[in-house]
């Protein structure tokens, strides 16, 4: 898979990986719920713990509607514990270290960090329905306002 091909109206690529929280986390497992999936660059960095936050702070309106917030970086399940934990996440955070959902998501990118070329993730966001079809798909994601408009995309799907 590559980002051609994870678009609006497409399934979403399964997946299982570790996470804080359940342990593990199945994506086809939350079919019947509505599924957040936003993928981050790196725990405990600034943009990064703001969007988690915003996220943490409007969860209870996602469960409201009936859709499940899932984190996903490539750091390890003993980073997410901590990020998690320090932050007060009530959603999980999963570990992508191997990149492989990250690559399936077609949301590994090339960036240029003080004149270095890195592999990093692009903040990227996913909406997938309940029916497990990628009805909203955001990529290179600003923190600043991006939950809110997440939040309005799941209460549209949620009806």
């Amino acid at each position: 898979m590559s980002e051609e091909t994870v678009i609006e109206g497409a399934a979403a690529p399964d997946f299982e990986l570790e996470a804080t929280r359940d342990g593990k986390v199945r994506l086809s497992d939350l079919r019947g719920k509505l599924v957040v999936l936003y993928f981050y660059p790196r725990d405990d960095t600034p943009g990064c713990t703001q969007e988690g936050q915003e996220f943490r702070d409007r969860y209870p309106q996602f469960q409201e509607l009936g859709a499940e917030v899932l984190g996903i970086s490539r750091d390890s399940l003993a980073s997410h514990e901590k990020f998690a934990a320090k932050q007060e996440f009530p959603f999980p955070l999963l570990a992508d270290p191997d990149e492989a959902v990250c690559n399936a998501y077609g949301v590994m990118k090339e960036k240029n960090m003080y004149g270095k070329k890195v592999w990093s993730v692009e903040r990227s966001t996913f909406v997938i329905d309940a029916d497990g079809v990628i009805r909203h798909a955001h990529r290179k994601v600003k923190v600043d306002g991006h939950v809110d408009q997440v939040l309005e995309e799941v209460r549209g799907l949620a009806g």
